[in-house]
């Protein structure tokens, strides 16, 4: 190295230790951004490793307590900091015996699932006449009683949409529905699953029944079955069903939410929170759901070492139990509602590429927010005008401290189509739109950690 290399080395080093952290964040950020999106093997290797090391991996279970040491001992290695395992105790639904039929007048088996803390049809089973309501609403417009010794049949419209709102339209056909069937008298409830797909593959998911009604048989039947006992039930004769759902509580068990971190060099700055959650149904392998969150969220927490250590602490919430109950992400807003948070994300709805990104920042943050829709936009991610909401397993947290949130929108139009059935598997990842998440994710965190202002709209400049 000559005289002249050497002082331009000095003078670059010089500069580089000068300037922001922040600034030297943003420099760098299309480096890391498009490394990530063309070679970032992380998320794939946590999904592959979960899906095949643990498998399906209910709250509660015995399955998810190995998924928790399985994932201490990844996070330690891919050389995250302060990773540990919270515990908690939560009440615990397991599945039992499942089957359907129609008895009469057009005998046929049906595929069905029981839902999340559905009750027992007890060994016998039981054989009813169908009531058939085409939408929730036609149940809660039946009289008080008139359910009495039927099983109730609710149907709905749901259909794919991109950014997964038909959902939050239809979705309450399973979330409420049996409990309004229960205190309309009811001796059970089959639905139609709240899925998009037209495999033969019933879609399971949690129900929940108001304190002092007795949990009744509920189960989702597949959309094809679903269709076919719409037309059964047109030709104006009474269909009985022979159903056999045997779940049972098996009291409170332990989960627990595992958490790691990238430590900041700035500890009076708020931290930021990215979440996914660990725990899965127990049809399929749970690739999607919420593997595929897990993998994004930490191969880019992984990237944003490239930049050695950032300006905030980022913590990583793989949290346990969201799917039958949130009971991770509550039990981690109650441990840490008094602890600082400028900032939450959640990946949390599969692994399709993300293209559009919602924002709830500060007024102060304006540049902030236009540095993250340039940084975004080589990856095909548009803003849009709504206000981000956040996720599940970060909500208990954003009601206690009121951080700042951004969300990034992947495509949910076929994620409806595997959502808590068997066909939740490996298989349904595709690697590219997994590394487009990856940068999309980079490209954020390697901005918001470096960045000093306020990040919570509650917080004024």
């Amino acid at each position: 190295m000559n005289k002249h290399t050497r002082t331009f080395a000095a003078v670059s080093l010089l500069l580089v230790s000068t300037q922001s952290v922040a600034a030297y964040a943003q420099s760098k950020l299309p480096e890391t951004r498009d490394f990530a999106l063309n070679n970032d093997e992380v998320a794939y290797d946590i999904i592959e490793g979960l899906t095949t090391e643990i498998g399906p991996r209910q709250g509660g279970t015995e399955a998810e307590a190995r998924a928790r040491i399985w994932s201490v001992s990844k996070l330690k290695s891919l050389g995250f900091e302060n990773v540990r395992v919270e515990e908690y105790k939560m009440p615990t639904w397991v599945r039992g015996e499942e089957t359907a039929e129609i008895s009469s007048p057009f005998k046929q088996k049906l595929s069905v699932t029981a839902l999340g803390n559905s009750g027992s049809t007890g060994e016998t089973g039981i054989e009813a006449e169908i009531v058939y309501f085409p939408t929730l609403d036609d149940l809660r417009a039946a009289p008080d009683g008139s359910l009495k010794g039927k099983i109730a049949f609710v149907s709905h419209a749901m259909r794919r949409t991109q950014d997964g709102s038909s959902y939050g339209a239809f979705g309450p056909a399973r979330f409420v529905g049996p409990n309004i069937a229960a205190k309309k008298g009811a001796a059970a409830i089959i639905i139609r699953s709240a899925g998009t797909d037209y495999h033969r593959n019933p879609h399971t998911g949690n129900t929940n029944f108001e304190a002092g009604v007795l949990p009744i048989p509920s189960g989702a039947i597949s959309i094809p079955d679903a269709e076919n006992l719409e037309r059964m039930l047109a030709r104006g004769k009474p269909v009985t069903m022979r159903l056999k759902l045997t779940p049972k509580n098996v009291g409170m068990q332990t989960s627990g939410n595992v958490i790691a971190e990238l430590p900041g060099s700035n500890p009076q700055l708020p931290i930021i929170v990215i979440a996914c959650h660990l725990d899965s149904w127990d049809l399929g392998t749970g690739a999607i759901d919420d593997a595929a969150g897990c993998g994004i969220i930490a191969a880019a927490a992984k990237h944003l070492q490239s930049y050695g250590k950032p300006k905030r602490t980022v913590r990583l919430l793989w949290a346990g139990a969201e799917e039958v109950g949130i009971w991770g992400g509550k039990d981690y807003g109650a441990k840490h509602a008094t602890e600082a948070h400028g900032l939450a994300m959640e990946s949390d709805f599969g692994a399709g590429k993300v293209w559009a990104a919602d924002f709830l920042l500060p007024e102060s943050a304006i540049d902030l927010k236009r540095q993250i829709i340039a940084a975004l936009a080589p990856l095909g991610v548009v803003p849009r005008p709504n206000l981000a909401g956040g996720g599940a397993d970060i909500g208990a947290i954003i009601a206690a401290q009121k951080p700042g949130i951004i969300d990034l929108q992947q495509d949910g139009t076929k994620y409806f189509d595997l959502h808590h059935t068997p066909d939740d598997t490996l298989d349904k990842i595709d690697k590219a739109e997994l590394r487009q998440n990856v940068a999309a994710w980079v490209s954020v965190l390697a901005l918001t950690a470096n960045y000093e202002g306020a990040l919570s709209p509650e917080v004024k400049p």
